[in-house]
């Protein structure tokens, strides 16, 4: 094992290295990607939610200027599903049979030689439709259930036991769909030359695209390459390989010519998944001194008719405090919808909201301050398991977060703060993510002009991938920082799991750790074995890393650079392949865990109008060893962003009985602008985690969980009014 030594690299708030190509607008997006002789798709959607196609006129836009194919049903070849992934199924083959399932679903794919060709032409063709009656509403008795698909339901202990509990509190709550909405539409560009095929995608999972097209098309991973240097957003949107590039794809290749699809902004409302709606209903149980005993949580969340797309709500209370009864229940009901799919903090975003505003519900009724009682009720070990933690700040989280943000100014009764006609009110939540990684892989080579280059085919959708990389391989290889190059957006490049979940920085900094240790390790093989060199006899475990020279350990004048041992090796570079794979639990003793932390907020309520405004949020985070603070801070305001959209503007609205989303477009679907947004205090608490070589844990999420349960829980004690739905709208408090 080399023992690096140099000049502070890693957790040093850095400026992001691709920040220079963003702002000077050359950084290629999925959009911008042109390749000579291509053309250009346009969609055709479904006007109704539930059916049959009876008639399908595909002749006028046959006929329109400069159209070149057309795909429907009848003609687009048959394909199978994609394979199972690492997160879940594979969404179905899009334009297999005449069968509506969803208001937008696909099923036309109009060609043309210019973009505006093709849209023209999607206009043209006529449907006919035997109409059914959609399933909308989620509890609905003649919506098809689902009870836990991936047997994530938990019970500990005896569920009869809040029956006896001294206090309970039990109410019932509600999110609606959101949309992930990223700022750039998602694009798709396939060209086939022969059986090869390469596609520009949106995407956050290069590999995946790679070996779902590959499965659908029946072609070697080797003959398909995916490329997405860099990505305009996705938030979990990004996550799969989604119908539009399927068709993409396909039309591509009928055509033998490479076809480009950009989608507008209502598609993407359709297209590519939204964070699920559901209903909650949590009971609990606790002892007047405010000891949890038992916690039920149930719920019932929307899916498509035939996807399989699943965000358990409830699993998180299994783990989030230390009660020793405690079941979770999560069921679906398929509805004519879109495809849902992972939203920033899938699943916890809204499970914690019903659990933690049920905790401030059981506060008030204790008469117990809500940090208090999430204080007594904190999990010294994981409550599952009873295993020791690899790390867990929560606790810190709740003291530096409330320190900060000054909550013993907090006066205990609602309504009791004010400031001229604004009611103020104090709200708080804690808030997890379970701890995810998987397999990967990475590639390091230093030069002989002593820069290396890292590579591997993971994504950057912004969170910093690219400098975080570059700076723990300076660091791993003892160079400067400008001397780094890291590249990634190619699945040609080693494997790598996808951007979400925040498991990426994990996964890949380990693999990228193990290659730069390995390359390392064959640099000291070299010079170790070599008489002329200042390191003859050294290994690995003697030396040290310090601006591009190998020594040995507290002996910096004995060793030399990596320039100086592949000159004389007559080597223009040397290249080591790393690794990493998660521990698992039973190795290590220890419950593996992700990241914590506390949202603090201030809210202001206009005590006549009911406007809300959020006037202040602290949060404090445990998310392990930070590689990068400036980037990390920025990934918990975006989250913190991302969760007042969820507590205040964001609902996406399906129109009953047609199925038909009423308010597709950023004029209608409301998100926070600058001036909803506060004053933002991060502040990061704890240590490296145990359970990775690098000690990261992960804060992609995380900044997110909390704040919309905060912020209920401030309006509640700034009016004295529980709204249990969201978003929370003023006509919730007038």
């Amino acid at each position: 094992m080399s023992t690096v030594k140099s000049a502070p690299v890693v957790g040093a708030g850095v400026n992001r290295v691709d920040g220079p190509r963003k702002v000077s607008g050359a950084a290629p997006y999925p959009t911008d990607f042109d390749i000579p002789g291509q053309t250009y798709g346009a969609l055709v959607q479904s006007t109704i939610a539930a059916g049959r196609i009876v008639r399908m006129d595909t002749s006028a836009a046959e006929a329109a200027p400069g159209v070149l194919a057309v795909l429907t049903h009848a003609t687009m070849p048959g394909l199978d599903r994609g394979p199972m992934t690492d997160i879940g199924p594979s969404p179905p083959a899009p334009m297999q049979d005449d069968r509506i399932l969803h208001h937008g679903q696909h099923i036309a794919f109009v060609v043309a030689e210019t973009q505006e060709r093709a849209t023209a032409a999607a206009r043209l063709v006529e449907v006919d439709y035997e109409r059914t009656e959609p399933l909308l509403d989620l509890l609905d008795p003649r919506a098809p259930q689902i009870s836990d698909p991936w047997g994530m339901d938990h019970s500990r202990g005896d569920a009869a036991a809040l029956a006896t509990a001294e206090i309970t509190v039990e109410a019932t709550y509600r999110t609606p769909d959101n949309t992930n909405n990223p700022l750039a539409p998602f694009a798709t560009l396939a060209a086939w030359e022969g059986d090869r095929l390469t596609v520009y995608d949106t995407t956050q999972w290069p590999s995946l695209v790679r070996s779902q097209l590959a499965a659908v098309f029946k072609v070697p991973e080797s003959a398909v390459r995916v490329l997405v240097p860099y990505v305009g957003g996705a938030f979990g949107s990004g996550l799969r390989v989604w119908p539009h590039v399927i068709l993409t794809v396909a039309a591509a290749r009928l055509l033998r010519r490479p076809v480009k699809l950009v989608l507008t902004r209502p598609q993407m409302f359709t297209s590519v998944g939204h964070r699920p709606g559901g209903v909650q209903w949590i009971t609990l149980g606790a002892t007047r001194s405010g000891e949890l005993v038992g916690i039920d949580h149930r719920s019932i969340s929307s899916v498509a008719m035939e996807d399989d797309d699943f965000e358990p709500f409830a699993a998180g209370s299994g783990f989030a405090y230390a009660c020793p009864h405690v079941r979770t229940q999560d069921r679906q009901a398929r509805l004519n919808i879109p495809d849902p799919t992972s939203m920033r903090a899938p699943g916890e975003a809204q499970g914690n909201f019903a659990l933690e505003s049920a905790l401030d519900e059981l506060s008030y009724v204790l008469g117990i301050d809500p940090l208090e009682l999430r204080m007594r009720n904190y999990a010294e070990v994981h409550p599952q398991s009873g295993l020791p933690w690899s790390s867990n700040a929560l606790r810190e989280c709740y003291e530096v977060g409330a320190e900060r943000f000054g909550w013993s100014a907090r006066r205990p009764e609602p309504r009791s703060m004010r400031e001229g006609n604004w009611l103020v009110g104090y709200g708080m939540a804690g808030v997890s993510y379970p701890w995810y990684a998987t397999d990967c892989r990475a590639q390091a080579t230093v030069r002989r002009d002593g820069s290396a280059l890292v590579r591997s085919a993971a994504t950057d959708i912004g969170t910093g991938t690219y400098t975080v990389m570059a700076q723990l391989s300076a660091e791993c290889l003892g160079l400067a920082l400008e001397r780094v190059r890291f590249d990634l957006g190619d699945s040609d490049m080693p494997f790598a799991p996808q951007a979400g979940g925040s498991g990426l920085t994990a996964a890949l900094g380990n693999a990228v750790f193990d290659a730069c240790r390995r390359l390392v390790g064959l640099f000291v093989g070299l010079a170790g074995q070599d008489g002329d060199s200042p390191l003859f006899g050294a290994s690995p475990e003697m030396v040290e890393v310090t601006e591009g020279r190998i020594h040995l350990a507290g002996r910096p004048a004995r060793g030399e650079s990596y320039t100086d041992i592949l000159g004389r090796h007559g080597l223009p570079e040397l290249t080591a392949d790393g690794s990493s794979t998660p521990a698992s639990q039973d190795d290590l003793g220890m419950a593996l865990s992700g990241a914590f932390g506390a949202k603090f907020v201030e809210v202001r309520v206009d005590a006549d109008l009911g406007l809300i405004r959020v006037a202040r949020i602290v949060s404090a985070i445990d998310g392990g060893r930070i590689l990068n603070e400036k980037t990390a801070r920025s990934q918990i305001v975006g989250g913190t962003v991302g969760g007042i959209g969820m507590a205040l503007f964001e609902d996406t609205v399906t129109d009953a009985p047609s199925g038909r989303i009423a308010n597709g477009t950023f004029g209608d679907y409301l998100i926070p602008v600058n001036a909803d947004i506060p004053d933002m205090d991060v502040v990061f608490v704890g240590g490296a985690d145990r359970g990775s070589p690098i000690g990261t844990k992960g804060v992609g999420e995380i900044g997110l969980v909390g704040v919309a349960a905060a912020v209920a829980n401030g309006v509640y004690h700034a009016t004295g009014k529980r709204i249990r739905s969201l978003p929370l709208t003023l006509d919730g408090l007038l």
